[in-house]
Formats: C-alpha cells, structure tokens, sequence
C-alpha cells in the first residue's frame, strides 16, 4: 500500500504499527480506507473517551476555530480561565498550568516540586510510566526506555508497588517528591493498594515532601470517578492530567493546592501553545459531554460489566471502571489476529492485554469484543 511506503520513507521509525489506515471514527467505532468497520477498544491511549466524531465536541471546537485558536500566554483569554475554574470543581486543586501533553504535565510537576522544597531527590514507582522527555523519563522505570539516553536526572529512587517497607527506606529528608500512577496503566493495570497510599501520605507528614498523583491516563471518568484518587480518599500537592482532556486535542495540565502555589512565581514556567483557546473549549466541551452523558457513571457500570465477561476468558483480570487490564497468552497475536476481525486491541506485554474503549460504550459493543476474542484464542 503506498500510504504504508510513504510513512516508511517520511517519518522516523519510532513507532510499530498496526497494518491498518484508519480515515475516520463515529462513537466506539473506526472504518478504515476501505470503509471496514472497527470496534476501538482503545480509544488512542484512553484519550478519545467521548466517542469519535461527537457532535457537540465537533460544533464546539468549530465555533472556537471560526474566533480564535492562539495568542499566547502574554494575554488573557476566557476559555482557560473557564476551564480552570472548572477543573478546580472537579479536582479539588487550586490553581492549574496548561501545557500540551502529559509527559509536559509531569516536567512542570517535578519542577515545581524541587522548586517548592529546595530538594533534588525524586522517588517513583517500579513499572511506573511518565512519558520520554528527560525528566519524565528520569521517573520512568522501565530500562529500555531509559538506558539509551542516560546519564537522566538524577538522584531518583524507585519504589516497589504496594511494598511499604521499601518505601520507607527510600523516601527521606532529602525527598523533593513521590510521583506515582494510583493505576499503572502501561505496566498492564496495577493498582495502588489503600494502605500503601495511606503510607505514602504518612511518610510525606513526617519528611515534608511532594506527593504527585499522574492522573495522565486515569483521568476524566476512565475509572469509574472522575479521577482514580477520588477512590482512595487523598488530595496530593500535586497532579498532572492529558490524554482524555482534550478527546484527542493536545492539552495537558498540571494543579497544584494554594499552599503550593504562593511559592511559585513568574518566569519559572511556561508554554507557547499551552492553554490556547482550541484546546481549552476542547477539553470544556469534552467535561460537559461527560456530565450531560453521565459517563462517569457509565464507565463504573459497563467497567463491571467488561470485567464480568472478560472473567469467562482469563483468570487475571484487573482494573477500575472502564480501565482494565487481563492476563492472555500470546497477547501479540493475539492483537494481530483480532485486528483483522474488527477488533483493535492493545497488548503491554505479550501476556497482557490493556481494554481502554471509549466511555460511551454499551453492553452490545463489550458482547461483540467478548465474542471475537473468544473466536481469536480457540482458533
């Protein structure tokens, strides 16, 4: 296919594609060049949440193109300020920074953080992702990410998930910030245990330090709540937002509490495009598809029920809401295999298969994934 030899010859091979040109989506589904029909279970990385091609999004962001896309940040505009106002209700934060994604989101949070205490020393999270811009990447475990592009930031200590007693060997007096994912999405959907977020903010009382919560991908009703800490019961100094934000328009955020906020000051900070008007009725508009639609709601009713029939295919199976994570052999494979069946899925390992479908979708839509993953492993 000639689309297949021009990505070839044009762009950097970063990426391994599937061998699929998608030309456009409606709600839960995708068609390709060919007008085949695809069910998306995942929704490009948790971030088209409200459906391709909704119509309120598109009447929306439209109306926004035909008055302004960008001045910049030398200026005030309505739209961000409307929707730092609105992310204040949702999240229980403060004061917000707008940028393009997620990985600038965490940046800005570790800068803040050796800003706020003074300190170097960042702790993470074995199997933690944060994105591949050389401070995030410095917090993000895995080594064939990290490896060709060190000497990273340093000093970071890595923590073990859910182990308290590692945890209080590494964190200290010298600890500018704990940063962790409450659902460690591309590790294959891992929880954070109660008791050792419990732990974390105990040991933040006694050594002073940040707690960031990247709610990067676990954001905006992926998990059944608004945001996976509204399931723990603990407000961090510190989160970081992208992906579902902006329903595939780049905006990423970070919100800090007041008492952060008054030790930071002008020029230590910025963005170009961050908080441009696009992107900011964008991600206004996608919260109120999400409130008139109740997906938070449906995503914590069709999540139960997603794991409920995945149980009939896998002994392993994990998440909160409508993210979830499953044990399948061969899970590659088992991508390829159902891809040519209608199906696009995501594996994060070759035994693990990650379901982060959009939060519209509905009892029928997880029946006909079930049913081709069932044909896809007997076959």
């Amino acid at each position: 296919m000639k689309w297949f030899e021009l990505e070839k010859k044009y762009i950097i091979q970063f990426y391994r594609r599937q061998e699929v040109l998608f030309v456009r989506g409606e709600g839960c589904w995708l068609y390709d060049e060919n007008g085949k029909k695809y069910l998306d279970m995942i929704a490009g990385i948790a971030t088209v949440s409200i459906g391709h091609s909704h119509p309120y999004f598109i009447k929306r962001v439209c109306e926004q193109l035909q008055k302004l896309v960008h001045v910049s940040n030398l200026f005030y505009t309505i739209p961000q300020i409307k929707l730092a106002e609105k992310l204040s209700e949702i999240t229980g934060l403060d004061k917000f920074f707008f940028c393009n994604s997620g990985t600038e989101a965490v940046e800005c949070a570790l800068k803040i953080s050796r800003k706020f205490t003074g300190r170097k020393k960042f702790v993470a999270l074995k199997n933690g992702f944060h994105g591949r811009t050389m401070g995030s990447l410095s917090v993000t475990w895995k080594k064939e990410f990290r490896t060709p592009f060190e000497p990273l930031i340093k000093p970071v200590e890595f923590v073990e998930l859910n182990n308290i007693e590692d945890l209080e060997k590494k964190v200290d007096d010298e600890t500018a910030c704990i940063i962790l994912e409450l659902i460690q999405g591309e590790a294959g959907v891992y929880l954070a245990e109660k008791e050792f977020v419990k732990a974390i903010f105990d040991e933040r009382s006694e050594h002073g330090f940040l707690v960031i919560f990247d709610e990067i991908q676990t954001g905006f009703g992926r998990t059944g709540e608004w945001f996976a800490k509204d399931h723990y019961g603990f407000k961090p100094d510190i989160i970081t937002m992208a992906k579902a934000m902006g329903s595939g328009i780049p905006i990423g955020c970070v919100g800090v509490t007041d008492e952060v906020s008054e030790k930071l000051s002008k020029t230590e900070h910025a963005s170009t495009f961050g908080g441009n008007p696009l992107a900011c009725t964008a991600s206004l508009a996608t919260i109120e598809i999400i409130e008139r639609e109740k997906l938070v709601e449906n995503s914590k009713k069709m999540g139960e029920y997603f794991r409920k029939r995945l149980r009939e295919l896998s002994d392993d199976v994990r998440g909160l809401g409508l993210m979830i994570g499953a044990r399948f052999e061969n899970a590659f494979n088992i991508v390829s295999e159902a891809l040519k069946k209608g199906l696009v899925l995501n594996a994060t390992s070759n035994d693990n298969l990650r379901f982060v479908p959009p939060l519209v979708i509905g009892k029928d839509e997880i029946d006909y994934a079930i049913e081709i993953l069932r044909r896809v492993i007997r076959s």
